[in-house]
């Protein structure tokens, strides 16, 4: 059952003003879920703390209790008061990227619920570095595990426009803060072996992170198994949009004979393209930037723009095999069709 459903059936989405944000605070105390923004995408919220709401996180979502949550909190006081242990490299790592896209997975204190963190006895924390987010933090006083506001491996929503049209029956609120900046989900490291590790690249690549503490943990992230993952977004299919999406490289012919036999039957075809000559004849052509964290910041939006725009096959350039393309590379294989 749902909280504060008269609220909703009006209108989930508010401006994130001052009276937004308290009655978004007063709703999240009560156990219900409100959609914000963060730089990097919109965050669905609920107490950390609090296993009921955590659950509603899962149901919402249509999410695997097999797939972590990421608390958020306010600043590093409230992070470590939910860390068992507070090794160094997670104050160095605070200290250089907080408030920002970077999670980090610590041991976790007694007071976090397994339900947040599918069972394991480590918790990923994240500062946000967004002015709504932040504000929320304060206002409800409380830690918010927040994925992404979309229901489970779809495109996330970097809009509160997204967000509707994902969840809107099944989020108490939607706080508009208008789009987000980074564009797609933080770079989440784990700190809990000998040697930090990244689990998801994001926006804060491996170089600025070794520049802070050190070669880091040279093994690729475990794939998603039966078990539960240690981060979010190890899914083999993953942030994808309704459209069917191929990778495609520069002379790849294939490419252009399925995008010609998809518009023989009568249905759109679209192009993403970082600039390279793809031989695609598309319906809908879109040019991202050539440079990784400009393509980032865009690269949801275009994807949900081709979905509003009807296509049934989106072709994209596979991004360059440079490591300040990880975390792009990252996302668009894991939301690419086999």
């Amino acid at each position: 059952m749902w909280t504060w459903s008269r609220e909703r059936t009006l209108s989930p989405t508010r401006p994130a003003d001052a009276a937004a944000l308290e009655r978004a605070a007063e709703i999240l105390r009560a156990g219900g879920l409100v959609a914000f923004p963060t730089e990097t995408v919109y965050g669905l919220g609920a107490n950390a703390l609090d296993p009921a709401a955590i659950a509603r996180i899962y149901a919402a979502k249509g999410r695997p209790a097999t797939n972590p949550l990421i608390v958020h909190v306010a600043d590093v006081d409230a992070a470590r008061q939910l860390a068992a242990s507070w090794p160094r490299a997670a104050e160095l790592l605070a200290s250089a990227f907080w408030p920002g896209p970077l999670t980090l997975v610590v041991p976790k204190s007694a007071q976090v619920p397994d339900a947040a963190t599918a069972g394991l006895a480590a918790v990923g924390l994240r500062v946000p570095a967004h002015p709504v987010a932040l504000a929320l933090l304060r206002a409800v006083g409380l830690p918010l595990a927040a994925p992404s506001a979309n229901r489970s491996t779809e495109l996330s929503p970097v809009t509160a426009r997204h967000v509707a049209r994902s969840i809107a029956e099944r989020v108490d609120l939607i706080l508009d803060g208008g789009p987000t900046s980074v564009g797609i989900e933080s770079t989440v490291v784990d700190l809990t072996g000998a040697r930090p590790r990244i689990l998801r690249p994001g926006a804060i690549g491996a170089e600025a992170i070794e520049r802070v503490v050190g070669p880091l943990d040279p093994r690729p992230a475990p794939a998603a198994a039966r078990g539960a993952q240690l981060a979010p977004g190890q899914s083999e299919r993953h942030y994808a949009p309704r459209a069917r999406l191929v990778l495609a490289a520069e002379g790849d012919g294939r490419t252009g004979v399925l995008a010609r036999a998809t518009r023989a039957r009568g249905e759109a075809v679209g192009l993403v393209t970082f600039g390279a000559d793809l031989g695609v004849e598309a319906d809908v052509v879109a040019r991202l930037p050539r440079e990784p964290r400009a393509a980032a910041a865009r690269l949801y939006a275009t994807l949900h723009d081709l979905d509003d725009d009807g296509c049934a096959l989106v072709v994209v350039e596979t991004p360059p095999r440079d490591p300040a393309w990880d975390a792009v590379r990252d996302r668009l294989t894991r939301a690419a069709t086999p």
